[in-house]
């Protein structure tokens, strides 16, 4: 199991627009990786809606955000449309990403939870799982995740 402080699993993946993104670009900068359940789903849809609402101050202070499920291109890019998602969608139709971060569970499910990475790729905060800070409040996790890493 993942924990705050540890170096947080390399990765290679495709967004659902199919630019390629890896935990070797991403270094030199904060970002944030969210696990959710499904696509289009009341939970999901919220904690989606509520980092969209939230992008700009994350935008603002240089922070890449990237949300991740078991879902399809065809899939991630209809929730995108639907609500006006500003962020990509990572595609993990195998779950290998979810499996790495510990967000898969039983069932080919993927897990809610948030990784808080640093520049130099370590976890500075967990919300859900089992050593998460919090659980992740839906409605309100783009405040959860803005509060931690003091942002305004």
């Amino acid at each position: 199991m993942l924990k705050i402080g540890d170096i947080a699993p390399s990765f290679r993946t495709k967004t659902e627009s199919n630019t390629t993104i890896s935990s070797e670009t991403l270094k030199g900068r904060k970002y944030v990786l969210y696990f959710y359940p499904r696509d289009n789903t009341p939970g999901c849809t919220k904690e989606a809606c509520s980092i969209r609402d939230s992008y700009q101050i994350f935008q603002n202070k240089g922070i890449k955000v990237f949300g991740s499920s078991g879902g399809s291109a065809k899939s991630h890019q209809r929730f995108i449309d639907k609500y006006n998602l500003p962020f990509p969608l990572l595609m993990d139709e195998n779950l290998e990403l979810a499996k790495k971060f510990g967000a898969y569970k039983r069932g080919n499910r993927v897990s809610r939870i948030t990784f808080l990475i640093d520049e130099n790729g370590r976890i500075e905060g967990i919300f859900g799982g089992t050593g998460g800070l919090d659980k992740v409040k839906t409605v309100e996790h783009a405040q959860q995740i803005i509060d931690f890493w003091s942002l305004v």
